[in-house]
């Protein structure tokens, strides 16, 4: 198994407040993907997003599951994939903080190892690039 690792670093001129909401909330992350996304069980917390929350990517027996495993408001969203899927050890981390000059700056690492030898860089491309045309609607979206 090879592990494979990528990073995105935006900065933007909206409040972080706004910007982690955008991300917190299930279906408007969708939105931002451009794929369906449905939160499939509430938290336990007081946002229904949170700690502990699934959403579903995808639709019908075509999608993958995902649940919240740290939820900081403002601050952090991890979450890892949970169901069946061709990655293993996935994490994506989501960190969110003020620039010196008042910006927010967003951080988003995905980790995984790839189950099936030699898919991992395809994966590891096909979410990159879907995650960085979505992240460049968020100025649009927050």
């Amino acid at each position: 198994m090879a592990t494979h690792t990528f990073e995105i670093d935006e900065t933007f001129n909206i409040p972080r407040s706004r910007v982690f909401a955008l991300f917190a909330d299930h279906h408007r992350f969708g939105k931002l993907l451009g794929a369906p996304v449905k939160r499939i069980k509430d938290s336990n917390q007081a946002d229904p997003n949170g700690l502990g929350s699934v959403r579903k990517l995808g639709i019908g027996p075509v999608g993958l599951e995902e649940t919240i495993t740290c939820f900081e408001p403002d601050l952090l969203i991890e979450y890892t994939i949970t169901s069946f899927s061709p990655i293993r050890n996935h994490l994506g981390r989501i960190r969110f903080e003020d620039t010196p000059e008042g910006l927010t700056r967003v951080r988003y690492r995905i980790s995984f190892d790839d189950l099936v030898p030699f898919t991992g860089k395809l994966v590891s491309a096909a979410l990159e690039s879907a995650i960085r045309r979505g992240v460049r609607q968020v100025p649009r979206l927050a």
